[in-house]
C-alpha cells in the first residue's frame, strides 16, 4: 500500500522510518511546509515528495499519517476524510475540545476510519495489564497509578502553545488508565507547582503535577507528571486489585534507582526519551493502522476515545486553577 505523511518534524520523520520498514508499505508520499524536511525524508526512506497536502491526497495514497502541527490537525483530518482516505493522526485531535467535537461531528457518519495516536495502547506491558484486568485475575480494582516523568522540559515555544501539562503530557496517562481499566473518570482533583524553568510558570503552566481521579466504579487513579526528571524518561503503569497487582514499565532501563542495599535493579542505562522507550509500541501502532487501511480492523483509538481523555485534561486544568475537585459532567456541560 501507499501511505502519505503530512509533517516531517521529529515524530513525523520517526514515523516515516517505521513505516518504511513495514513490508506492507510499498511507497511513502510525504509533504512538509519546510521543503528541506520533506526532501530529507525522501532521501532517507525513498519517499516521493509532494508540494502540498492536496497533492498528497491526489497521489493515489491508501492512507495518510498526520504529524503536522496541532493547529493543522482538524483541517487535515477533515480534508482526508472528504477525500475518502483513512487517517492516522497524532494526538491531540485539535488544540481545544471544542474543535475536537467539531471534527467528531464531521467524521462520525463518514464511514472513513480515523485513528488517533495514543501509542501506550500498543505498549506490550500496558497490553498485558489490560488483559489481566479483563481476565479478572486481578480481582476488583481499587487503585491504578500512571506516571510520565520527562527528563527535561520542552522548548519555551512549545510550552506557549501546548495548552499545559495536563493537555499535552498527562493526557497520555488519562487515556491509558481509561483503556486499561475499561472505566470512565467522573471526578478529578489536581494540583501542580513550579520548581524549574521560569518560562513554564510565565506561560501560566506548572512543571510538576499530580491528579487524583475517581472512576465510575469507585476505583482511585493517581497520575504523576513532571518536566524535570534528571535520571531519564520514566513512564510506568500500576494496576492494583483485590486479588493481585501488575505493573508496566518496570524494565531494565527504568529511570529510577533503588536505595535498598544490594539491589542492582535496574541494571541498564535509563531510557532518555519517549522514542527509545516506545519504539516497539510505535511500530505496533502503525502496523495496526495499515490493518485499518486494509479494512481488516476498525480504528483502535477513535476520535471519541481521544476526546474522553481530553475531558479529563480539561477538568484537571480547571481543578488546578480553582483549587477544588471538578466533576467531568461539569466541564462537559460548560464546553459541549
Amino acid at each position: 500500500m501507499r501511505i502519505g505523511i503530512l509533517g516531517l518534524g521529529r515524530i513525523g520523520a520517526f514515523h516515516a522510518g517505521t513505516l518504511a520498514g513495514l513490508d506492507v508499505v510499498e511507497e511513502l508520499v510525504v509533504s512538509d511546509p519546510v521543503a528541506a524536511a520533506a526532501t530529507s525524508a525522501a532521501e532517507k526512506f525513498g519517499a516521493t515528495v509532494a508540494d502540498s497536502p492536496e497533492a498528497v491526497f491526489a497521489s493515489g495514497i491508501d492512507g495518510v499519517v498526520i504529524t503536522a502541527a496541532t493547529d493543522a490537525h482538524p483541517g487535515l483530518i477533515l480534508a482526508a476524510v472528504e477525500a475518502g482516505i483513512p487517517v492516522f493522526c497524532e494526538k491531540p485531535v485539535a488544540k481545544t475540545v471544542e474543535e475536537s467535537l467539531t471534527v467528531l461531528r464531521a467524521v462520525r457518519d463518514s464511514g472513513i476510519e480515523v485513528q488517533i495516536g495514543y501509542n501506550r495502547r500498543f505498549d506490550a506491558g500496558c497490553v498485558a495489564a489490560r488483559k489481566a484486568v479483563l481476565s479478572g485475575e486481578l480481582g476488583a480494582l481499587h487503585t491504578v497509578r500512571s506516571t510520565t516523568l520527562d527528563p527535561a522540559p520542552p522548548p519555551a515555544a512549545y510550552v506557549a502553545v501546548s495548552g499545559g501539562i495536563f493537555r499535552d503530557c498527562a493526557v497520555h496517562d488519562f487515556d491509558i488508565v481509561r483503556w486499561v481499566t475499561g472505566r470512565e473518570v467522573v471526578e478529578v482533583y489536581a494540583t501542580g507547582g513550579n520548581k524549574g524553568a521560569d518560562y513554564i510558570k510565565e506561560a501560566g503552566d506548572v512543571d510538576t503535577a499530580s491528579a487524583l481521579l475517581t472512576f465510575d466504579d469507585g476505583t482511585i487513579g493517581v497520575i504523576s507528571n513532571t518536566r524535570h526528571n534528571a535520571r531519564g524518561y520514566d513512564v510506568r503503569l500500576e494496576v492494583h486489585g483485590m486479588k493481585d497487582s501488575i505493573a508496566a514499565g518496570l524494565d531494565n532501563q527504568l529511570a529510577l534507582r533503588s536505595a535498598e542495599p544490594g539491589v542492582t535493579f535496574p541494571p541498564g542505562p535509563p531510557h532518555n526519551f519517549f522514542m527509545d522507550r516506545f519504539a516497539p509500541a510505535y511500530r505496533t501502532e502503525l502496523t495496526a493502522f495499515t490493518e485499518v487501511v486494509a479494512g481488516t480492523r476498525t480504528s483502535p483509538c477513535t476520535v471519541t476515545d481521544a476526546i474522553e481523555a481530553s475531558w479529563i485534561a480539561e477538568a484537571c486544568t480547571l481543578s488546578v486553577a480553582e483549587r477544588r475537585p471538578v466533576r467531568l459532567d461539569e466541564v462537559r456541560k460548560e464546553i459541549a
